[in-house]
């Protein structure tokens, strides 16, 4: 997909790859990632066929949460590199027919902000309004029962000036209250400026938690909440996520995005189905581009959705019937924040092999797909030694480090990656890019081949999604596009053989976990491996004059 600033729907066909910098590329030494090491790899990701790269936070900051805690919204942290760096990067993206998004953080700044700063300084600062500043209740307790999403109350007090500040993070991450304009018009003009340098969109964090109930009432109990579970799950956060007031902060944001041609913005958000459909505004022009769908590594911290058709279906079904006509779904399958699928999916062994199916599965599902950094070769989590933790959530649950551990480019010491001491350890050695570039069976071959596959059938990058009854083990779904060649998918999730009926006879294998059986004519019943995925074409015909809806 060639970039063509005329194309405003690009983002509906794109495959997107996220990078978390700390851990993609090093390039001076110091066993950090950064933007000239990212630049360094630009040619591997183009190789790979992606058409666009999310990169996580980059802005100045104190690192209490590495990077989402801003101190700086319009900068380049020094860890990283400069904005000339920055600008090179975006440039030689462009270059390379790549576009970049950078992650946006709305929800709160970090508490070394200037705006916090000057904002804490009394109770009548200009500033005092542009976080939430609360006086304790009669009792001298905090303002409501709030909890931080990092564990305990989300509230901290200050002595000198005698009030709570919220904070939905850590107490270094305070909450912007965007019921204040000013907040609204500076947070506003820092997209202007990146999009200005030519940043093509934004992945915008906690989206769901930027405006919450005015009163700010408590939270109601968690009636399913037991011991052991996350303290935040104490409560239900009726009032501080996904309030309906929510939607009006994302209308503004989408007019910002829409001042520049072809932007996207894409968004963090959380619930139901129905809580999705509402991102997306009523007509396709004043909602979210896409919002994050996390259902497929929801539930508790360490819990996940299980592998098999019935889940699938449940979750994309009732997305199907609650999305508006013009949206488009984004279903995430891994990111910095979850274990990585691999290890989700790996008490019997068997993730390595379910990460191929899953490959097939993400990159024909109706949606963008984002691809996190690593999964493309199988990378695990990596178990990290207490003294080498780094995550400020490492004491509320298992932490997120073992997925945020630096790519793997061979099998030296340093992986490719650093020629210094990586900031986090390194995975098994034989888990690398090299050893798989030239290897046509690996899982990074089947990613190349697939993203390339996907690019050419108008099927599986624009087609409707339906789905089809197969078995207890075996998920089946349809793409098309009505242009003649409907693709049909097939995820075998068991350990055994299973005969899978298709629609049709003649049909051509376009993409199969065993890369022996691309290019393969299929009869209409044929039979896949345990484990094992395949995109099925239709003999070619005529284009109808209608597809599936």
């Amino acid at each position: 997909m060639r970039i063509d600033p005329a194309d405003t729907d690009w983002w509906r066909r794109a495959v997107f790859y996220q990078v978390y910098p700390r851990s993609f590329q090093d390039s001076n030494g110091d066993g950090i990632g950064d933007l000239p090491g990212i630049i360094d790899r630009l040619d591997y990701l183009a190789e790979l066929g992606i058409d666009a790269v999310w990169i996580s936070p980059t802005f100045p900051s104190p690192m209490k949460d590495f990077g989402y805690d801003v101190s700086d919204y319009c900068g380049v942290d020094p860890m990283f590199g400069t904005l000339a760096d920055m600008q090179l990067l975006i440039a030689e993206a462009h270059r390379r027919d790549l576009r970049v998004l950078l992650d946006w953080v709305p929800n709160h700044s970090s508490d070394l902000h200037p705006w916090f700063e000057e904002s804490r300084g009394s109770r009548d600062n200009p500033k005092r309004d542009w976080f939430y500043w609360r006086d304790p209740q009669r009792d001298g307790s905090q303002p409501n029962n709030w909890r931080s999403v990092f564990g305990g109350s989300a509230w901290e007090f200050e002595p000198e000036t005698g009030q709570y500040y919220l904070h939905s993070f850590l107490k270094e991450q305070p909450d912007l209250n965007w019921r204040n304009p000013d907040v609204v018009a500076a947070m506003h003009e820092t997209l202007r400026f990146w999009m200005r340098l030519g940043i093509d969109g934004f992945r915008m964090d906690v989206v769901h938690m930027l405006l919450k109930h005015p009163e700010m009432p408590d939270n109601p109990v968690n009636p399913e909440w037991k011991p052991g579970d996350r303290d935040a799950d104490r409560l239900l956060w009726t009032y501080s996520s996904n309030f309906e007031h929510v939607y009006t902060a994302v209308e503004g944001i989408r007019r910002v995005l829409a001042e520049f041609p072809d932007r996207v913005g894409v968004g963090e958000t959380s619930g139901k189905s129905t809580d999705f459909r509402r991102y997306y505004g009523e007509d396709g022009t004043t909602g979210l581009h896409l919002a994050f769908n996390f259902q497929f590594i929801s539930g508790s911290y360490g819990a996940y959705s299980a592998w098999e058709p019935a889940r699938f279906s449940e979750i994309l079904s009732h997305m199907e019937r609650s999305m508006p006509v013009f949206a488009q779904p984004c279903y995430a399958f891994g990111n910095h924040d979850r274990p990585r699928f691999v290890s989700r999916y790996n008490e019997d062994g068997h993730g390595q092999e379910r990460a191929r199916a899953m490959a097939l599965l993400q990159l024909a599902l109706r949606g963008s797909p984002f691809i996190y950094y690593g999964e493309e070769i199988g990378m695990e989590d990596v178990p990290v030694p207490e003294g080498q933790l780094q995550d400020p959530a490492r004491f509320l649950w298992e932490g997120r480090d073992p997925e945020r551990t630096p790519m793997q480019w061979d099998d030296s010491s340093g992986r490719g990656f650093t020629t210094g001491e990586p900031w986090l350890p390194f995975g098994k050695p034989e888990i690398n890019v090299a050893a798989q570039s030239g290897d046509p069976g690996s899982l990074l071959s089947l990613y190349r081949r697939a993203i390339a596959v996907r690019a050419a059938q108008p099927a599986l990058h624009s087609g409707a999604f339906a789905e089809l009854q197969a078995d207890d083990a075996v998920y089946a779904f349809l793409r098309d596009s009505g242009d003649g060649r409907p693709v049909f998918v097939a995820i075998n999730t068991s350990g055994e053989p299973r005969s899978v009926p298709a629609p049709w006879d003649n049909g051509e294998i376009l993409v199969c976990t065993d890369p022996a059986r691309d290019g393969q004519r299929q009869d209409r019943e044929f039979t896949l491996a345990p484990f094992a995925a395949a995109w099925l074409a239709a003999p070619m015909r005529a284009p109808r004059e209608e597809s599936i809806g």
